[in-house]
């Protein structure tokens, strides 16, 4: 069963109020490195992504939410990543800004009529998703990502 937006959004806000303070208490030294093994983005990159991928989902949600479906394009996670800047930005200013956006976003997504969920979205050369899919997604794309980092 699909849930409703109001549980998506709550979804989202729980992700957000239970790691803010574990972001919190990543070093700025910390923060500039990887999480993992290998090659791949920092921390810093990782949560400037998330910061890109709400930023993206905010005007997707909000098209179809109005209109009742959604088309657009998808983005190119690196290219937005290296343009934001986020490996040079100060640890603390991507953390207030990602919580600020994702705050704003569960606003959003509890404000979004139930009969919406089912507007049909298509991101890119994805196959067709429904509104509720997307925001669902959403949330679970940003809870690995915070996985990852943390």
């Amino acid at each position: 069963m699909q849930p409703s937006a109001q549980e998506i959004g709550e979804r989202l806000k729980d992700a957000v109020e239970n790691t803010l303070p574990r972001l919190l208490a990543i070093s700025e030294d910390d923060a500039k490195t990887r999480a993992g093994v290998g090659h791949g983005w920092s921390r810093k990159q990782e949560l400037g992504h998330l910061i890109d991928s709400a930023t993206n989902n905010r005007i997707r949600f909000v098209v179809a939410g109005l209109s009742g479906k959604y088309a657009g394009p998808t983005y190119d996670g690196d290219g937005w990543v290296d343009l934001g800047g986020y490996a040079q930005a100060p640890w603390i200013d991507l953390i207030e800004l990602w919580e600020r956006l994702n705050r704003s976003l569960a606003l959003l997504i509890e404000r979004i009529p139930e009969e919406r969920l089912v507007s049909p979205c298509k991101v890119g050369d994805n196959e067709e998703a429904t509104l509720g899919f997307l925001m669902q997604d959403y949330v679970s794309h940003m809870e690995t990502h915070l996985q990852h980092v943390l």
